[in-house]
């Protein structure tokens, strides 16, 4: 009888018509991978093992798998959204286990955890205070909430050429050099330091020229002489001295110790006086060329409130504050398998390992086996919509051809019962 056969035939081309279906309807999920239905044949097993012209009973679904390709990747304008591109799997706690998914459409929930749509966390390494990335246990990653303290100024460093060709200014007979009058000095350049609480203080350096290949240094602090007194101002560097050829800085040798008194600020009140601040002139040059500072650095910063998240191509999350500073606030840390098609579907774009996938190789992204990853994308479903809808005519045609088996097999068993 052709019934067992027929019926087989519908019932595993129903099931492929839904794994089609599904594949069409998670078209446009993120991370998604489509899966495909797989047939065996069916024989009946003949006696003693031997036989070979045994007639197939039909066919069965023995599985339905899913394929892990890559899919197209697309730009967003959430910086938290994160697109993987190669082997691995973002990992998520989910009420103390630990799930998987290619779907990297993440937001910041109210305690600052990364949370995907359904409040899954993302696990990753975690950051010391420094910014220094721990990769001893992989948790929740958390963003920080508040601001980031100050820091005051220890160093500063001065690169800069000083023109040979300029006349010699000072000192001068009665007042050595007057800082509101450009002819008892050369040249200038300011740069803003920070006290302990994060205030700014302008530091103002004043180079005046005493003799060929030799300056005087002075420095203000918000207009106020750091050495001696504004009535009488002495010079922070005497004797500033540049090699013949002028490349070779000869004196100082070392960074210059500079203690900056508490000022006034514009607001009224006063900074914190910046004690043992190191200035480095090492960078100072003194060629037949014009007054050029070519950089000028130090190392103190203002408090600043965050301002956003950038996720880099290695998982580093680096929180941004309004001061301009940029600190890690942790790293993503993905996981591979050896076996992808073993994980278990779990729904919601997610899965979960099994004996079959093995155990999970975790690690930063783009290292060993493990994809890139991309901030500001998402991976899109790796359906192909052209292909899906040939492959659901295929089935509907063989759905109809193995009804038309059964119905044929219900005529011949009419005309055979009409016999007479």
């Amino acid at each position: 009888m052709a019934f067992q056969q027929g019926l087989s035939g519908l019932n595993a081309t129903s099931k492929n018509l839904s794994v089609i279906g599904n594949n069409i309807a998670n078209a446009n999920t993120y991370g998604n991978k489509s899966s495909r239905a797989e047939f065996a044949d069916i024989y009946a097993n003949a006696v003693n093992g031997s036989g070979s012209n045994g007639i197939g009973l039909g066919v069965n679904v023995t599985g339905v798998e899913q394929q892990f390709s890559q899919g197209n990747i697309t730009t967003t304008s959430n910086s938290l959204d994160l697109a993987i591109n190669g082997n691995g799997f973002f990992q998520l706690a989910n009420d103390g286990t630990t799930i998987y998914s290619r779907n990297g459409q993440f937001q910041k929930d109210k305690d600052g955890f990364i949370v995907n749509s359904t409040g899954n966390k993302l696990l990753g390494y975690t950051a010391g205070v420094d910014g220094t990335i721990i990769p001893s246990s992989v948790q929740a990653l958390k963003l920080p909430t508040g601001s980031i303290a100050p820091a005051a100024t220890t160093k500063v460093a001065l690169e800069m050429n000083l023109d040979s060709r300029q006349k010699i200014t000072g000192p001068g007979v009665t007042v050595p050099i007057d800082f509101v009058d450009a002819k008892t000095y050369n040249n200038a350049t300011s740069i803003t330091a920070f006290d302990d609480k994060g205030q700014e203080v302008a530091l103002t350096f004043y180079f005046q020229k005493t003799a060929d290949n030799t300056w005087d240094v002075y420095a203000t602090a918000n207009g106020v002489p750091v050495n001696g007194t504004p009535a009488a101002p002495t010079p922070l560097i005497t004797g500033m001295a540049f090699a013949p050829n002028g490349g070779t800085l000869t004196n100082p040798v070392a960074p210059v110790t500079m203690d900056v008194p508490a000022v006034a600020l514009l607001t009224g009140g006063l900074t914190l006086p910046i004690t043992g601040l190191q200035i480095d002139l090492s960078g100072a040059t003194q060629y037949g060329s014009k007054f050029a500072v070519t950089n000028l650095s130090q190392d103190g910063y203002a408090p600043g409130d965050l301002t956003g998240v950038v996720i880099d191509k290695l998982g580093i999350v680096n929180a941004q504050y309004s001061n301009g500073l940029s600190k890690p606030a942790g790293q993503v840390v993905l996981a591979s398998f050896n076996n992808p098609q073993g994980l278990q579907p779990l729904g919601g774009n997610v899965w979960a390992s099994t004996h079959e996938s093995g155990d999970p190789v975790i690690g930063p992204a783009g290292q060993g086996s493990i994809g890139t990853m991309q901030s500001g994308a998402l991976e899109e479903s790796n359906v192909d919509l052209t292909a899906e809808l040939v492959n659901m005519i295929v089935a509907q045609r063989a759905y109809q051809a193995n009804a038309q088996t059964i119905k044929t097999e219900d005529q011949l068993l009419q005309t055979l019962v009409n016999l007479r």
